[in-house]
């Protein structure tokens, strides 16, 4: 067992946690936010759309079963720091390869434990997302506060994206992913269906995507703002008048929006963890989801733009999917890869499939026709 180091997590509107630090040693800055998950929480450390997050988990107990290779969504940790209540320093699992203590502290994550995680869920939860500093260090919380209010940087999706394009190839449909801080599970689902998969940086251009001849774009999910990615929001819009084939989730679900003219706006807290319950309105079917997302698109921004909602969610109305009118073009809010979460929502690639084979064979019109809401 490794000995207890005082740790504490210091929110902007002045209310200090004290507890044990577990990981790594220092200081860290991010804004605060909770994932619902009860597990996942190896997918959660790895997933790019954390860049520059604190986050805590409300499940009591964290590291059951360490950390194995099979779980990461990228190659290292995105947040900037762990919240927990309880961490297993003994954990228990046929995959496991260590601890996650061990695993954070490998990548300079700073961890804190023994906090009540329900009174910081309710503060956030009541007063919204947080800038807040995680420290092992004595610094006194005056100057940690004057340091609080120094604006965060704004690039969390060129922190993330790939530096360079790269391919995963297979034999099928040609599909370029567009990295905003895509995680692995998005190519894994592609190339399970045999796609000649992409990957090519957040930075590229239309005519850039154009030249690898796809016969779609994915766009990936990501962190932060989307409003500050106007380089991806004008590739997008370029690719839309193109008429080429869409599928964007998450963040690409958002700049598919402002290409056309809507518009988003920050959320109180979020939808973070594995369990929202999502309603196709053209079938009424409920599917659980795992979503990851502190921005949204406001529905009466769409009016007088070729978008119409296909999703919404369950508990609070917020839209959570759409589809051009008149463009191969639709999008999601959540994650149907899942990793970590259920599997609901795994048909929408093949839908994707079956977009792309309709506008290759010339029939597009009449596929799109069968899917109007």
């Amino acid at each position: 067992m490794t000995e207890p180091r005082s740790a504490r997590l210091i929110l902007e509107n002045g209310l200090v946690f004290h507890g044990s630090g577990f990981g790594a040693e220092g200081e860290s800055f991010g804004e605060v936010v909770f994932n619902t998950g009860m597990t996942g929480y190896q997918e959660v450390l790895t997933d790019p759309s954390y860049c520059g997050q604190i986050v805590t988990m409300t499940y009591p107990l964290i590291g059951n079963y360490g950390v194995n290779v099979d779980d990461i969504e990228s190659h290292a940790p995105h947040v900037r720091g762990f919240v927990v209540h309880e961490w297993s320093e003994v954990p228990s699992h046929f995959k496991s390869t260590g601890t996650l203590g061990a695993y954070l502290a490998q990548h300079q994550i700073i961890g804190i434990s023994g906090i009540d995680t329900r009174k910081l869920t309710k503060a956030i939860r009541s007063q919204g997302t947080m800038k807040a500093v995680l420290t092992t260090l004595d610094t006194p919380v005056a100057e940690l506060l004057d340091r609080l209010s120094a604006p965060f940087p704004t690039d969390e999706i060129l922190q993330v994206t790939t530096p360079v394009p790269y391919r995963a190839p297979g034999e099928g449909r040609r599909v370029v992913a567009m990295d905003f801080g895509m995680k692995s599970g998005v190519v894994r689902s592609l190339l399970a269906r045999g796609c000649d998969v992409v990957v090519v940086p957040a930075t590229t251009t239309a005519d850039e995507i154009l030249a690898w001849q796809p016969h779609g774009v994915m766009l990936s999910n990501g962190p932060g703002n989307p409003e500050n990615a106007a380089y991806a929001i004008d590739t997008v819009r370029a690719l839309i008048a193109r008429g080429v084939p869409m599928f964007g989730i998450c963040l690409g679900h958002q700049l598919i929006a402002l290409a056309c003219g809507g518009k988003t706006e920050k959320m109180r807290f979020g939808h973070r963890g594995a369990n929202h319950p999502v309603k196709d309105l053209r079938t009424g079917k409920v599917s659980i989801t795992s979503q990851n997302h502190g921005y949204r698109v406001t529905r009466e921004s769409l009016q007088e733009t070729p978008l119409e909602v296909t999703h919404v969610n369950v508990n609070d109305g917020t839209m959570e999917g759409l589809r051009h009118r008149d463009r191969p073009v639709f999008s999601v809010q959540y994650h149907p890869e899942a990793r970590p979460g259920p599997d609901d929502s795994d048909s929408l690639f093949e839908e994707f499939m079956s977009m792309m084979d309709a506008v290759l064979k010339g029939s597009w019109s009449v596929h799109a026709e069968a899917l109007r809401y």
